[in-house]
């Protein structure tokens, strides 16, 4: 079995390395710290699973989900975030993910989803689940999860600090389009500025930590 770890923490690469160690004695780790990394491995090597951070300097992990999902459609992703499931699972999941899991879950909980993933299962907490059971005939979602993937992608690059026009530069789109997104994100979440903005972000659990 061989298994990408795609985070650029170094120090939680290699505890992920040893806790599923334990639970796959014989299975081949190979590790990546940025999103080029990331496609670089992909396309390189052979994986049975990638486990990935979706949060990751260069382009956004929700872009390696894209690109997985057309070129390794049966390749299985565990997405793991700092942002709390809540926020981001149903995303990630409705973007091709197996799974989601918080980095401040129980070390078991890691164990857990990656065998559930591999037997070609989906995974979130149990929480989660009764919560989405709970809200499947409202919708009183938070105004993120009504962003586009691209919106979305957009937005989390703002709170980078990233200028429009580095933005276009990096998902390769033009200035107009990626200005388009900003309106529309922005109008979407209700906030006039910057300021707004990373209030709102800090308030739902978006920024990365770190």
């Amino acid at each position: 079995m061989r298994i990408l770890i795609a985070d650029d923490h170094a120090v939680l690469r290699k505890g992920l390395v040893q806790i599923l160690t334990e639970t796959y004695p014989d299975a081949d780790f190979g590790e990546a710290s940025t999103t080029a990394e990331t496609f670089a491995c992909l396309s390189q090597s052979d994986w049975d699973l990638l486990v990935l951070d979706i949060f990751m300097p260069g382009r956004t992990g929700l872009e390696v989900l894209q690109a997985v999902r057309q070129q390794q459609p049966k390749l299985p992703v565990l997405v793991l975030s700092s942002a709390p499931e809540d926020q981001l699972a149903v995303r990630v999941l409705k973007a091709g993910a197996h799974g989601y899991l918080n980095k401040q879950a129980a070390p078991e909980n890691l164990a857990v989803a990656v065998q559930k993933v591999l037997a070609g299962g989906r995974y979130v907490s149990p929480a989660l689940a009764e919560r989405l059971a709970a809200t499947l005939s409202t919708d009183d979602r938070p105004p993120h999860e009504r962003l586009t993937d691209r919106e979305f992608e957009v937005m989390q690059l703002l709170l980078t600090g990233r200028s429009l026009k580095e933005i276009a530069a990096e998902l390769a789109l033009s200035p107009k389009t990626v200005s388009t997104f900003n309106t529309r994100l922005r109008v979407k979440l209700q906030v006039r500025s910057d300021m707004e903005l990373l209030r709102y972000a800090q308030a739902h659990g978006l920024r990365r930590e770190g």
